[in-house]
């Protein structure tokens, strides 16, 4: 069985074995569903596997223990391979060669935590499909108000989500894009930012997008200040809330070219800032009186 999803105008597709419920097992996914797209316009194909080979010649290039489990990387022969466990047993697998065109997965149905291996799986390829292709998944929050979209970024624990918030309550006519991994894409009409069916903790998952205003990257601080990121600066404010595998210089490249563009086209400011209201409204008075990201460059 074959399901279609368009996130961010990109079109990718999921092949399993046998028929499955996909709206149970990815239902954040539900509202990106979609036809199949014309011939040479999908992203990429995940293909369920009933078995992938051994490690062998793989080398092992990275591990963590994430919201994703626990994840192994490997570099393979042809490409990557992505181990993840969440339960100390066989892992699930998904492989993808350099051009993230050829995507294999072994899948653990038996295991409890499978919707959630499924959708990183997707998460993991996704992110590093649409880089050579003009466009970012990043970690942040996103608020969209008078019909333009500001992000948050910062480290873990800085309050993304918690500013969001403040504009929910605070700003009038403010509503939640995504509140973990929106994607940024440069189009002919600028830079705009897109939900997606992952959103971290909160249940946002909204196949809608919104021209960005500004991207603010948050720091905690005993006190309200905004001030405007430009050139290096604004690169070094964005760049560590982006998705890539670090270990490929393709892709490497690729988002850094994207990112030197995106960061020309539209604000990018730093907000030291306590978890209070006189944060949103510094951050939102901030951004009003600099020139508007449509005259930037």
């Amino acid at each position: 069985m074959t399901e279609h999803y368009t996130v961010a105008d990109f079109s990718f597709a999921v092949t399993l074995l046998e028929e499955r419920d996909l709206d149970v097992l990815l239902p954040s996914f539900r509202s990106f569903r979609s036809k199949a797209p014309a011939e040479g316009d999908k992203l990429f194909e995940l293909v369920e596997h009933a078995s992938l080979p051994p490690r062998e010649a793989d080398v092992l290039l990275d591990e963590d223990s994430n919201d994703m489990g626990h994840t192994l990387l490997y570099r393979t022969p042809s490409g990557y391979r992505i181990e993840l466990d969440y339960d100390n047993g066989l892992p699930h697998v998904v492989e993808f060669d350099e051009a993230v065109a050829d995507v294999r997965a072994f899948i653990r149905w038996d295991d409890r935590f499978v919707k959630t291996a499924l959708s990183s799986m997707l998460r993991i390829v996704f992110a590093q499909a649409i880089l050579p292709r003009g466009a970012i998944s990043v970690h942040a929050s996103v608020v969209v108000n008078d019909s333009k979209g500001f992000l948050f970024m910062g480290k873990s624990g800085t309050g993304k989500s918690t500013h969001s918030r403040l504009w929910l309550k605070h700003i009038e006519g403010s509503w939640l894009l995504n509140d973990d991994n929106p994607m940024l894409r440069l189009t002919e009409g600028g830079v705009r930012v897109y939900g997606s069916p992952w959103s971290g903790k909160t249940h946002c998952y909204r196949n809608e997008s919104a021209p960005v205003a500004g991207i603010v990257r948050l720091k905690q601080a005993p006190r309200n200040r905004f001030r405007v990121c430009e050139d290096i600066a604004a690169f070094s404010a964005v760049l560590p809330g982006c998705s890539v595998l670090r270990q490929d210089m393709r892709l490497h490249e690729a988002l850094c070219e994207t990112l030197a563009d995106l960061t020309e086209m539209t604000l990018v400011g730093e907000l030291e800032c306590l978890p209070d209201r006189e944060a949103a409204e510094v951050c939102r008075r901030g951004m009003a009186t600099v020139i508007p990201s449509e005259a930037k460059g």
